[in-house]
């Protein structure tokens, strides 16, 4: 007994050392990456919770605190939304936090970059705190994750956006017929992808003998947004590239299909549901990586531009003398202090706000609720809205980067 104690504390010890190790070792370049792992850490307590709590919640009054005990998927669909709710709370206090800071004086600047220890600290008591709310407080947040989630995904078809036109005009700017072949054959891809896949949805989600006609208004309306985005990007006063359109077609079609795939399991025209077990697993594993994937590219791109950033009084606008000599090692000290700060950190933060109410409605279905009965409640519904109405949004918002440009010509877009 004695020797376990020593070897468990041996073990805490060397453990403490080793954070103690890695904190330190976070540096103002590396800070970024550092946050990417904290959401990265929240993803997988949640998955391990979501497999290995429910049992224990059981036990806990104030969350099973219902006349019948409900059944595990809810204990489930619990733990996962209070982990997410924790680090939810965590990324917005840090976001509020860093409204305003333009340069690196301000104080915020090095609460942003330090303090690994306190912060990893506070993140984990946050965390277990919310296992102390009661079910209303997560219901409620379970609620509007499926709003804060649809945002979340028109930040990634702005991203989407920007990465697909910095491509095209990498392409393009290279000015040779290599180039323009591959240019070519990437958009013919997207686009006989999109519609072979819109031929799978029109088989699986339209059976016969179903009025499916929801279904199919889903599906044509798709297949319509593809053909507009290929006559507004051609028509010669727009004059755009082919490669941005084949690209957001596939993004839309995939928008048009996990909608349809999120549709409650005892709906008729659900061709899905028979096979719901064996396709959610590949549907939550593509799903986190892909959350993973948007949330490292949108922080490390999160503000960049720090024109917005920089009043026209910053160092960055021109800087003159200072009133007082200082010596050489001084001078550079309080040059690199003046910086304006490379992204927007309020935005930064505000990126993971939401990306931790996505990832709690990819590890639950988004088609399980929290209900204040302790029943699973059948949700399906507002989650196919959600992707449907960011599948439109995609198409308003791309479409409006093409004309623009003519409606508004004085303008820079």
């Amino acid at each position: 007994m004695w020797a376990a104690s020593c070897l468990a504390s041996c073990c805490a010890a060397c453990a403490c050392d080793a954070c103690r190790t890695v904190v330190s070792g976070i540096s103002r370049r590396s800070a970024r990456i550092a946050y990417c792992g904290l959401f990265a850490l929240s993803l997988i307590v949640s998955w391990i919770l979501r497999e290995v709590a429910a049992p224990l919640m059981e036990k806990i009054p104030w969350i099973n605190s219902f006349h019948s005990t409900p059944n595990r998927e809810w204990f489930e669909t619990d733990a996962v939304l209070r982990v997410s709710l924790g680090n939810f709370l965590f990324f917005t206090i840090l976001a509020i936090l860093m409204i305003g800071v333009k340069n690196q004086k301000d104080p915020r600047d090095s609460m942003h970059h330090g303090g690994w220890m306190m912060k990893i600290i506070c993140w984990c008591l946050m965390v277990i705190f919310m296992f102390f709310l009661p079910n209303g407080i997560i219901s409620f947040y379970e609620t509007i994750s499926k709003f804060g989630s649809g945002l979340f995904l028109l930040v990634q078809v702005v991203l989407l956006l920007d990465f697909v036109h910095s491509w095209n005009d990498k392409w393009v700017g290279y000015d040779e017929q290599f180039w323009y072949v591959a240019l070519l054959l990437v958009s013919l891809g997207c686009y006989v992808i999109s519609f072979a896949f819109n031929g799978l949805l029109f088989h699986f989600f339209t059976p016969s003998g179903q009025d499916c006609g929801l279904n199919t208004f889903f599906i044509v309306m798709t297949l319509i947004l593809i053909f507009v985005f290929a006559v507004v990007t051609l028509h010669p006063a727009v004059g755009g590239s082919i490669l941005p359109a084949s690209v957001l077609s596939l993004y839309c079609t995939y928008l048009c299909y996990s909608a349809l795939a999120s549709e409650p399991r005892d709906y008729e025209c659900n061709g899905l549901h028979k096979h719901s077990k064996a396709v959610s697993s590949g549907t939550l594993a593509l799903g986190l990586l892909t959350t993973v994937l948007s949330v490292v590219y949108s922080a490390v791109r999160a503000g960049s531009s720090t024109t917005l950033l920089s009043p026209p009084s910053s160092p960055r606008a021109g800087s003159g003398k200072p009133l007082l000599p200082l010596d050489k090692v001084d001078e550079e000290e309080e040059k690199e202090r003046s910086k304006p700060v490379s992204y927007s950190y309020s935005f930064f933060h505000l990126i993971f706000s939401l990306a931790s109410m996505y990832s709690a409605m990819l590890l639950t279905g988004w088609s399980t609720s929290v209900g204040e009965s302790g029943k699973l409640v059948d949700v399906g519904w507002p989650s196919v809205w959600v992707r449907i109405v960011t599948g439109w949004a995609t198409a308003a918002l791309f479409i409006w980067s093409q004309v623009a440009p003519i409606l508004f010509p004085d303008r820079v877009f």
